[in-house]
């Protein structure tokens, strides 16, 4: 995938601050320091696309950024181009903060996931490394009742050897009951054409 332009659009809290309705939505969503904003870095192809930070739950709002891209070509071109909107939810489990805080990103969540129109897809990241704790494997049963397409992607795979890699992805859709789960490494940068091709499906 070419990505063309990226850039952020606006932080909300409510459906009252979203953008207005504009390119088909795409949700990020997982575990506090899943390593989203580096996936999301990694698919847009900036470094500074989404901020990192090495202090998990530091994501407090929906952050909104445009993306305008296009497919490679066989001969080496370029296909038409296309918008799409990324959402970068924050983080679930162990956020850092106080319970009111964290039942308060806990609504926010569910209200965009359940009333965002312009919602058509929902990717839960899972660390690749770890497994799925039980909080994803909540995420993604309550993202089967959402009437939208669910993509399950396993990140920091770099941290385990090549010849565990496809046995851990085995695992871990066993283990969240999925019948795919893309593997991903923002760090090796695998999986992120993969990623974009699933994301263009929808």
């Amino acid at each position: 995938m070419i990505v063309l332009a990226a850039e952020f659009v606006k932080s909300a809290t409510q459906p009252r601050e979203y953008p207005d309705p504009g390119p088909p939505e795409i949700a990020f969503c997982g575990r506090s320091n899943v390593g989203k904003s580096s996936a999301l870095n990694a698919l847009a192809g900036r470094k500074q696309f989404a901020r990192v930070s090495r202090t998990p739950g530091r994501t407090r709002l929906i952050n909104f950024f445009d993306l305008r891209v296009a497919e490679k070509t066989r001969s080496g071109g370029r296909g038409p181009e296309r918008e799409v909107r990324f959402a970068d939810l924050p983080g679930y489990g162990f956020a850092s903060g106080p319970k009111s805080e964290k039942a308060l990103w806990k609504e926010m969540i569910e209200e965009y996931l359940t009333s965002r129109e312009e919602l058509v897809a929902l990717v839960v990241l899972v660390d690749g490394d770890l497994g799925p704790q039980p909080s994803d494997v909540e995420m993604v049963r309550w993202a089967e009742t959402l009437s939208r397409k669910l993509i399950v992607v396993a990140t920091k795979l770099d941290k385990l050897a090549r010849a565990q890699r496809q046995q851990q992805i085995d695992k871990i859709a066993g283990q969240l009951a999925v019948t795919s789960v893309l593997p991903f490494s923002a760090k090796e940068q695998f999986g992120v054409e993969e990623l974009w091709r699933a994301l263009v499906c929808v």
